[in-house]
């Protein structure tokens, strides 16, 4: 017996015959089945998806926002100085000295978010309307009374206007006097025992 090309080549009495050998794989019909299958399957998948892929953006701002105020403690730490954190759009935020100097500049860091990953993105603060927080050499939060410029936030809500309320996984960061902030969950259907609860 000799196999050629997928094809058996058979000598019987000095007479050639060939037989075909049958190709296995998908038929139009089948192909086209599976491809229907595939398109109910996405357009039920698809919108979930975009809900996490929004959500998820929350995630990165909220947690590129509190890295800025951890990076913004050290500095003061570190400098010796009152240095600011300051929000700008969205996720994008600036450190730097409050008295600018050649060994203590303004701004020390930027984050830029790009491709408007953060147009979606919102954030409040509380008190309304407050966007810079300023950390002493002691790494405390300096207050308006003791000469920041503005009253500084003690809370941040993130959230994304691309997604509707009941599908929006907000986050907030609390920051307290002593200038440690805390990343947490609002939302009120966790329960008290979750770690990544906001407190009442």
């Amino acid at each position: 017996m000799l196999s050629l090309h997928k094809k058996e080549i058979l000598f019987s009495g000095g007479s050639l015959k060939s037989s075909a050998i049958r190709h296995s794989g998908f038929s139009m019909i089948e192909l086209m089945i599976a491809v229907a299958v595939v398109s109910v399957l996405a357009t039920f998948a698809l919108p979930s998806y975009r809900i996490w892929i929004e959500n998820t953006r929350i995630r990165n701002a909220a947690e590129s926002i509190n890295t800025g105020l951890q990076k913004a403690r050290v500095e003061a730490l570190k400098r010796n100085a009152d240095i600011k954190f300051q929000l700008g759009v969205g996720a994008e935020w600036t450190i730097g000295c409050v008295n600018a100097t050649a060994d203590c500049p303004d701004p020390i860091e930027t984050k830029v978010v790009k491709d408007g990953a953060s147009s979606s993105i919102s954030v409040t603060a509380t008190p309304v309307g407050s966007a810079t927080l300023v950390f002493t050499s002691l790494g405390r939060v300096r207050s308006a009374i003791e000469g920041a410029p503005e009253d500084p936030f003690t809370q941040l809500d993130i959230d994304n206007t691309s997604v509707s309320g009941s599908e929006s996984r907000d986050l907030r960061i609390l920051i307290n006097a002593g200038g440690a902030g805390k990343l947490c969950d609002p939302y009120t259907g966790l329960s008290d025992t979750d770690p990544r609860k906001c407190p009442d």
